[in-house]
């Protein structure tokens, strides 16, 4: 009787702590603050549940511009960033917010737009005299304009060509203020030209008479870094798991599992993490 008694006694204890704390594999999860054109590219849907059958750990992202998840990691609310936007990501990791910087994997930027080409840029491989040309033939042109790392790299382009188009915003020049995605749809409802990541542009499924117009120029390279959100200045961060993710990426599993993801027999992204960061 004695013995019955305390084995129902251990039992309510211990009911009432799992009651209290949810079975560890449910605690097993991570915040990925990361962009809007690795989402969009179905790579997250594709890649994710195969990091999750290997190791148990739940990844959660948070899909914004790459300004935005700078901003989200900096406050702690994630446990790794994963974006494109090198010199931000590098201020990110000097001002002690991230661990540090790893090269993941490239793309490259296009600029797409409608059959009728009305600026006269298609086939170019010319990013600024394109860019001039848009400009001078004042053609519609859809920004995301949402500090992301597209518009990063879309900004600076537009001063290699010495122009600041902010000063035809709401002329030809729109800025949407959204994701990669969204501004695709909005970009080819007015006939726009519009910067893309090339894996972005292969997933969309709206492109109706829009064709890459401008591609292959080096200013165009794409490149995306992983970093562990700092846990010394954060101590929600879940380093351990965090870094887990991290060591994935960059691992041979990891970069092949990256290299693999393909949408209509085309590789979206091509790894290139260094042996040994």
């Amino acid at each position: 009787m004695i013995r019955r008694a305390f084995l129902a006694l251990a039992a309510t204890v211990i009911a009432g702590v799992m009651a209290g704390h949810p079975a560890l594999a449910e605690d097993k999860f991570i915040i990925v603050q990361s962009t809007t054109s690795t989402q969009n590219s179905g790579l997250f849907d594709y890649m994710l549940p195969i990091f999750k059958k290997k190791t148990g750990i739940d990844v959660r992202v948070v899909a914004v511009g790459t300004g935005q998840a700078i901003k989200n990691a900096a406050n702690g609310d994630g446990d790794v960033l994963f974006v494109h936007a090198k010199p931000a990501e590098e201020k990110f990791v000097a001002d002690g917010q991230g661990v540090s910087r790893a090269d993941v994997m490239y793309n490259d930027f296009v600029i797409v737009g409608p059959s009728s080409d009305p600026a006269g840029v298609a086939g170019s491989s010319d990013i600024v005299a394109a860019l001039k040309k848009i400009a001078d033939s004042k053609s519609a042109f859809a920004s995301r304009g949402d500090d992301s790392g597209t518009h990063k790299a879309e900004r600076r382009l537009w001063k290699a060509a010495g122009i600041d188009p902010s000063e035809a915003s709401g002329d030809w020049y729109r800025e949407t203020g959204s994701g990669m995605g969204a501004t695709l749809n909005t970009g080819t409802g007015m006939d726009a030209y519009i910067m893309t990541d090339r894996a972005t542009w292969i997933a969309f499924g709206n492109k109706g008479d829009y064709e890459i117009a401008v591609e292959g120029d080096e200013k165009m390279f794409n490149q995306y870094g992983v970093i562990l959100v700092n846990p010394e200045v954060h101590s929600n961060v879940k380093a351990d798991l965090g870094q887990q993710f991290i060591d994935w990426l960059l691992s041979d599993e990891g970069q092949e599992t990256i290299a693999a993801y393909k949408v209509d027999g085309q590789q979206l992204f091509f790894p290139n993490a260094k042996k040994g960061s």
